[in-house]
């Protein structure tokens, strides 16, 4: 009976250390394909979220002060006109 006790202790560890191969294999293709994905992203001059929005806030910000602009200048010919 013993021997039964101990055959199954070896399996259980065997399978316990091809679980934990298998986690670490899985964590190391996991670090792999990111880094790929991101090369790949990287070699494709795609920006990020942040960078996106940091340009449309930019952008709309040129269009308020252009629509500001326009007016005062419509304005002061106006003015011109007038005087």
């Amino acid at each position: 009976m013993q021997s039964r006790s101990r055959i199954l202790e070896d399996v259980s560890q065997l399978v316990t250390n091809a679980m934990g191969v298998a986690q670490g294999a899985k964590e190391e293709a996991e670090t792999a394909m990111k880094g790929w994905v991101d090369r790949w992203l990287a070699d494709r001059d795609f920006v990020t979220r942040e960078e996106f929005d940091a340009v449309r806030a930019m952008a709309q910000k040129a269009r308020e002060e252009n629509a500001a602009l326009k007016a005062r200048i419509e304005a002061l010919e106006a003015a011109a006109k007038a005087g």
